[in-house]
């Protein structure tokens, strides 16, 4: 289904959607490089400003769990304006924000809402598109969420060079007021008639595995902590993930129901889809490492470097349905992991060697592939669930997409810090350190291919009914609000 195919209210909801998707992800990159800038204008110490970026991470880990039951319980539309709302009072406040204090606070409540717009316009795709167009819906909504993470370090140098750091936060008002309006007008509230009981113990161990997993990781990527305070929080999260699975076992209602992990196609796409991202979540940091420190690229020059992937990315909106209708989610998913990550070793290879030229058709390669394998993996991972497991399983991707994006960076912090990084300072020791960082980044990216040759090689699945709805009721935004 295209968008222009659709029905004109589902045409809007898809935007609503792609366009919540575009700033919760842009959000989450473009902050960090204002940061300088924002330290100045507030009178802190840069290396204080980390706490703005870290606070927005950690509460989207914490309150990610939960995104599933809030919309069961009370609906979609409702949970997803309350998102947009959080998030762009969140943004307001950043921008007025007097001290790093407030601004922190402001961060907390844009990752509030952040934590769940992402996963309840998911949800609501899949509740509101049937079956046989649930794939050309999910691309049309994701792809922004892409192009989000490779625009942001751009537009945020942009708007500081060029205005302030205010604006980064400024310019989400008129879309977020904009999108306010537009959900209460256009989003149904899909909702379930019976809903269990919030499950508390649960969500405590959950949330607390996922703030230490987040925490923990970022700490060994970006913020420079030592292995004697990476380590233990890496041993609690695990643990608190371990209590949770025993307790989901046992309790009646658990937030994640372990009957997910019945359901072959959710189950095996989960297992693809965490060791799937892991390489992905490497290059936001890594590419713009390499073309400033390895290459010598100006900071406005590295950041335009992003443009071919996200028009690769782009290019691929049509046809990704067809390539996995006629090619089956197996050798889709198979061939674009291997062809990934022969591509970003090929693009760290031209750039060694100086065939600068020769770097942007495989960045455009890059684009395309990562868009078509994002697309496969988030659908093959959600379309056999029934209505009453949609939910959890979707929080439960959220989840796996949040966690890998920190696990990449923390990769690319170790192998830089391994293969040299502290002493590197000659041309010829950068270049080493960061061919040897590819090689084993392109490792990564191709792994999971073993994992998603064992999967099911059915085409998408074609039916002519919406997704069964259990026990949901409806509210359509035209009548009761």
């Amino acid at each position: 289904m295209s968008t222009e195919q659709a029905p004109s209210s589902t045409r809007w909801l898809l935007w609503l959607v792609a366009i919540g998707f575009f700033m919760e992800t842009l959000d989450a990159t473009i902050v960090n490089t204002a940061l300088p800038s924002m330290a100045h204008s507030l009178g802190e110490n840069p290396l204080r400003m980390q706490s703005v970026a870290i606070a927005y991470i950690l509460t989207v880990a914490i309150l990610l769990p939960a995104s599933g039951w809030l919309a069961d319980r009370f609906g979609v539309r409702r949970i997803f304006l309350c998102a947009i709302a959080l998030f762009t009072t969140g943004s307001l406040a950043c921008a007025l924000a007097p001290n790093l204090s407030t601004l922190v606070f402001a961060r907390i409540l844009q990752g509030a809402g952040g934590a769940m717009m992402v996963p309840v316009g998911r949800l609501t795709v899949f509740k509101a598109v049937p079956r046989k167009d649930f794939m050309a819906a999910m691309n049309f909504v994701t792809l922004p969420g892409l192009i989000g993470p490779l625009v942001g370090p751009t537009l945020g140098g942009f708007l500081v060079e060029y205005v302030s750091w205010h604006w980064i936060f400024l310019i989400n008002l008129p879309i977020g007021l904009l999108g306010m309006l537009a959900t209460w007008k256009l989003m149904p509230n899909f909702a379930l008639e019976r809903v269990p009981r919030f499950d508390f113990g649960g969500f405590i161990l959950i949330a607390t595995s996922m703030a230490m997993l987040t925490l923990a990781l970022e700490g060994a990527g970006e913020l420079h902590l030592t292995m004697t305070t990476v380590v233990p929080m890496l041993a609690f999260g695990f643990c608190a993930l371990m209590l949770y699975w025993q307790h989901a076992n046992r309790a009646e209602a658990p937030l994640f129901n372990p009957r997910l992990l019945k359901v072959p196609s959710f189950a095996m796409g989960a297992a693809g889809s965490f060791f799937g991202r892991i390489g992905t979540g490497a290059l936001p940091l890594l590419t713009p490492l390499f073309l400033q420190m390895g290459l010598g690229f100006s900071p406005m020059h590295a950041g335009m470097m992003s443009i071919p992937t996200v028009i690769g990315s782009m290019s691929m909106k049509r046809v990704v349905v067809g390539t996995v209708q006629h090619f089956g989610y197996r050798r889709v998913l198979s061939w674009t992991t291997v062809l990934l990550g022969l591509t970003v070793v090929g693009i760290g290879l031209c750039g060694l060697a100086g065939y600068y030229p020769l770097m942007i058709p495989l960045m455009v390669l890059q684009g395309g592939l990562n868009a078509t394998r994002f697309s496969a993996m988030n659908t093959y991972m959600l379309k056999d669930l029934d209505n009453s497991l949609a939910g959890s399983g979707n929080s439960m991707m959220s989840m796996i997409m949040q966690l890998t994006m920190s696990l990449g960076a923390a990769l690319v912090g170790l192998l830089l810090v391994a293969f040299g990084g502290h002493f590197a300072t000659e041309a010829h020791e950068l270049h080493t350190m960061f061919l040897a960082t590819y090689l084993c980044v392109g490792a990564a990216l191709i792994a999971p291919a073993l994992l998603f040759v064992r999967i099911d090689d059915r085409p998408a699945p074609v039916v002519d009914d919406l997704p069964d709805t259990g026990n949901a009721r409806v509210q359509s935004a035209s009548n009761t609000h």
